[in-house]
């Protein structure tokens, strides 16, 4: 399912609906006609494009899934090709539509209260307001029960104290979904960025997501109103469970990367001459190529079936992480020998893979670490948390 019929190798095409081979062709234009063109230099130059965000939201890409608001109401396997076409632009393009919906107007949907739905997700899904998601923290990492960030209850209000890192969108975000625990475990809160002793600082000099704004927020005795606790988020589930979602976008997403480098190698691998004959010409090219195409494949196959058992509510966690963990480990591994294989010019940036290759050093880390989602799928063979 790529925008070029050549890396079609299993006709995936063929098990789209109109509606969704519809959607993808919209994106992969929008990334073609207004994303790839200025890739590059907003990667040198470590800025996301905001003038891009309108039009974002013009092609009601924020909340993809979610009815009413004013948002898409697509299926999954809509959102999932949406994320694909993106992350063939960058895997930091897909993470600002992933953490605007997943992250912010998941959470807000399902956890959150009438009011807050009715005040923020019209004006997120619109980006007239932007979001971001405060759960990962510097001690913590892979273990988010070992949160410090704490809440405790002042009358009607709660006071916040802690810090949370490598948060997307953070410095920009109007509203941050903060996770903190409290007496009764962890709870959600929506933090304004303008609440006395609320600070978001960008996090510079980062080799990868280098087109993403990557941020730390601190919190001093932050005053949140009760009116800004989502109120049936309480416990660790509420925020794995957005997790979840987010991983979604990355198990297709990641595809999208993989193309991107394995289209142009390919166009690279005809066009150079050594030794009097094109590289892809030459029994050893054919058979990198070949095995980056039947993991792109499987890949694809696999998210697939994902976005089908979701749109029927019947899909399991320890199945996003299987995926996750394949699909980016693949994306990575295709990325690096796409890089490799276009010999001195893979480390230029006007070539995509080196690109990509940083990018999915992060993307292979964040939402769940491979060892991580390595244990998802050990508990669900064996019954036995290995954690």
């Amino acid at each position: 399912m790529d925008s070029g019929v050549s890396l079609d190798l299993f006709d995936t095409r063929s098990l789209l609906s109109e509606e969704e081979l519809m959607t993808q062709k919209t994106i992969a234009r929008f990334v073609d006609e207004k994303f790839l063109p200025i890739i590059q230099e907003c990667f040198e130059e470590h800025r996301f494009p905001l003038d891009l965000i309108p039009e974002l939201a013009n092609l009601g890409l924020f909340g993809i899934t979610i009815k009413g608001y004013g948002c898409a109401g697509l299926n999954s396997m809509c959102s999932g090709l949406i994320a694909q076409e993106l992350e063939r632009g960058d895997s930091g393009l897909r993470s600002f539509v992933s953490v605007q919906g997943s992250l912010v107007m998941h959470p807000i949907h399902t956890f959150g209260s009438d009011e807050q739905k009715d005040r923020w997700l019209p004006k997120l899904a619109r980006a007239e307001a932007i979001g971001c998601f405060g759960l990962t923290e510097s001690q913590g990492g892979s273990d988010p029960s070992n949160m410090k960030t704490h809440a405790k209850q002042d009358g009607d209000d709660w006071i916040l104290n802690g810090s949370k890192m490598w948060i997307t969108n953070g410095s920009i975000a109007d509203v941050a979904v903060v996770w903190a625990i409290t007496d009764k475990g962890i709870r959600g809160f929506l933090v304004e960025k303008d609440m006395a002793g609320f600070e978001a600082s960008e996090i510079e000099q980062k080799f990868s997501l280098r087109a993403s704004i990557t941020s730390a927020l601190f919190l001093d005795s932050v005053r949140v109103p009760k009116e800004n606790v989502l109120p049936e988020a309480l416990g660790l589930r509420a925020p794995l469970s957005s997790l979840t979602q987010a991983r979604f976008g990355i198990v297709w997403g990641t595809i999208g990367a993989a193309q991107a480098c394995l289209g142009e190698l390919l166009a690279y691998t005809e066009s150079r001459v050594l030794f009097g004959r094109p590289l892809s010409h030459t029994q050893s090219i054919q058979i990198r190529l070949a095995n980056m195409a039947r993991r792109i494949t499987a890949a694809q196959l696999l998210a697939v079936q994902l976005a089908r058992l979701k749109d029927k509510g019947q899909m399991d966690p320890s199945q996003v992480s299987l995926a996750k963990w394949n699909n980016a480990r693949m994306a990575l591994d295709v990325a690096r020998d796409c890089r490799d294989m276009l010999g001195g010019s893979g480390i230029s940036a006007e070539h995509c893979p080196i690109r990509h290759m940083l990018n999915l050093e992060t993307v292979v880390t964040y939402e769940g670490t491979e060892t991580i989602h390595q244990l998802v799928v050990g508990k669900k063979l064996t019954g036995v948390s290995a954690f």
